[in-house]
């Protein structure tokens, strides 16, 4: 048995890195700019200019802490053409951009260099200066300058994202006429024809072949796969240390949210289990034994009629009945604590006392649906044990029905019920978005539904890692069970 542990629990790194692999392919490719993102969040916090948009210096330190300064993997499969270093290049859409013009050109310095000669282009209008224009020069006003300047701003960056020579033509036919019309503008005029020279180079020396012609380019541990895994040691400690990463939402680390309601979801999941399991087994184990009795058929009504009820029903009515001044107030009406009496230097028994009364009615919405499912499955496996051979030995041998029932019985039958738990473990770290809240319990599925509302992506994927990591956890646990429940199974 430990021989056969160790070996699963040695199987479970190749799957942490596979599950830790696609977590990251996910979150590299989820939509939107994390800077962007992270900046909006620090921005919310300070002063009406800060909220304005961080500076290009905070964003620059934000992506170096993120690691998006860094190739994505350890290496990278391309071709001749592709440059190294693109993953240097910040905007994903001029990016995607110089993606393009390579593979239509296959020559990277040709396009480096219409891209070097866009970027000074954009420098030198964004250089121009609308009122000194107007305060030159009388005749011209104010709108119309800055109508003009921000038409030719917007083909500057409508080609930075363009690749299609015939949209980059009329793009060039355009700007030339707004010189020629607006001679206020004569100063982006040589930044202009060097941008027109340049782009017609990276069409004149083209080099189509060397797209053709695979490239493998090695970046060793400087990746940002590395650092989302390991971490660097001083900025980061990785995933494998507990560190998830920053949330979107208010800039704090997930890992610092992410624990006190992990804890709350699954204290709730696991008692609710237990209750499940505790009140399921005996009811499956009577009706399996007064098979097609006025009390099976009875208890199985009354449990379907149950587990028909959905949860945000049955939690809304308890609130209605149980926690109503109107009508019952037995119970709060919401939290899992009250923040004007309850005290952190308090033993764990008296928080337990005080949170008792807050959380039977969330229990109890946890708990009921499951009665008929495990029954059922408890039910339905007893019964096809007990028509086994070795168990009319045992009736034959005079057992008495008792004995025969839980002992012989009872551990052969428990096979489904612990498959059953082997799935239902992992789902207790996401917690129940509808249950947290009705009863407005702040743990993982209210934060869960408030990351899924907010596109906090390194959230998600911390829930959705540590489900997968539970998920292994949990077939090992019903594996070892099995052995334990049935002396035929044996592990070597």
């Amino acid at each position: 048995m430990f021989k056969y542990t160790l070996k699963r629990i040695l199987t479970f790194i190749p799957m942490l890195i596979a599950i830790s692999l696609l977590s990251f392919v996910i979150s590299i490719n989820a939509p939107g700019d994390p800077v962007e993102r992270l900046s909006k969040a620090a921005g919310s916090e300070g002063s009406a200019e800060q909220q304005s948009g961080a500076s290009k210096k905070i964003k620059q330190e934000l992506r170096r802490k993120l690691g998006l300064d860094l190739p994505i993997f350890y290496l990278s499969v391309t071709d001749l053409a592709s440059s190294d270093t693109l993953y240097k290049v910040q905007d994903k859409y001029h990016k995607a951009n110089l993606e393009a013009l390579t593979h239509q050109s296959g020559n990277w310095e040709a396009v480096s260099s219409y891209y070097a000669s866009l970027l000074a282009l954009q420098k030198a209008h964004q250089k121009v200066d609308a009122k000194a224009i107007v305060a030159n020069d009388s005749s011209l006003s104010l709108n119309s300058v800055n109508e003009a300047a921000n038409q030719f701003g917007f083909e500057i960056g409508s080609l930075l994202e363009t690749a299609d020579k015939y949209m980059v033509a009329l793009k060039f036919e355009k700007m030339k006429s707004l010189l020629a019309d607006n001679t206020f503008l004569s100063t982006l005029e040589y930044p202009l024809k060097d941008v027109v020279k340049t782009r017609e180079n990276v069409l004149k020396n083209a080099t189509k072949w060397r797209t053709y012609i695979p490239a493998i380019n090695w970046y060793g541990g400087k990746n940002q796969y590395h650092l989302w895994l390991v971490g660097n040691g001083k900025d980061r400690k990785g995933i494998l240390r507990g560190d998830f990463g920053i949330s979107y939402i208010d800039g704090q680390p997930i890992a610092d949210k992410i624990w006190q309601k992990v804890w709350i979801s699954f204290g709730l999941s696991l008692v609710s289990i237990f209750l499940a399991y505790l009140i399921s087994i005996p009811i499956g184990i009577y009706s399996a034994y007064k098979k097609d009795s006025i009390a099976d058929k009875g208890m199985s009504l009354v449990l379907f009629v149950l587990y028909s009820m959905p949860s945000f029903f049955v939690g809304t009515l308890l609130l209605l009945q149980f926690a109503n001044p109107d009508h019952l107030s037995w119970f709060p009406v919401s939290g899992i604590q009250d923040p004007t009496l309850f005290d952190p230097e308090w033993s764990w028994w008296a928080k337990l006392k005080h949170r008792m009364p807050f959380l039977i009615l969330p229990i109890i919405t946890y708990t009921y649906g499951s009665f008929a499912f495990l029954s059922r499955i408890m039910r339905v496996g007893m019964i096809d044990i007990v028509s086994q051979d070795y168990i009319r030995t045992a009736r034959a041998k005079g057992l008495g029905e008792g004995k025969v029932i839980l002992k012989h019985a009872l551990r052969n039958s428990l096979l489904p019920v612990i498959t059953v738990f082997s799935a239902i473990f992992p789902m207790a770290i996401g917690g129940s978005i509808i249950i947290e809240m009705i009863f407005s319990i702040p743990g993982m599925g209210l934060e869960v539904y408030n990351a899924i509302l907010n596109y906090d992506y390194p959230m998600i994927i911390t829930v959705f890692t540590l489900s997968g990591f539970l998920t292994m956890v949990g077939y090992l646990v019903a594996d070892l069970l099995y052995a334990v429940v049935d002396p035929r199974i044996s592990y070597k």
